[in-house]
């Protein structure tokens, strides 16, 4: 299960994206037989948009290995924001169908 940081704000994005990436791919080779990527949002404390920018493209980077893509532990305030944008459906599917 990846983690993300504490913080992705537009200053942390490019490297939040960065990190996530490289981690993302070794999770997908490491766990070749697992069909969904597992981000854990628990530690995420202080976000805007962009974090969300940064979720959507970690998951076109799963779906394009051929891996299902969902966060879990999402602060509200995240949940809420993927809401309003209409990406929670991508981000956050529910529990039953990303386990």
């Amino acid at each position: 299960m990846l983690v993300l940081p504490a913080t992705i704000t537009l200053q942390e994005a490019r490297n939040a994206q960065r990190m996530l990436s490289q981690a993302l791919q070794q999770e997908a080779k490491a766990q070749a037989e697992q069909p969904v990527v597992m981000v854990d949002a628990s530690g995420l404390r202080q976000f805007d948009s962009s974090a969300l920018a940064v979720l959507l493209e970690c998951q076109r980077l799963a779906s394009a290995w051929g891996k299902g893509f969902a966060v879990r532990h999402a602060p509200q305030k995240l949940a809420e924001l993927a809401r309003l944008y209409g990406v929670d459906v991508l981000l956050m599917p529910p529990e039953d169908k990303a386990a």
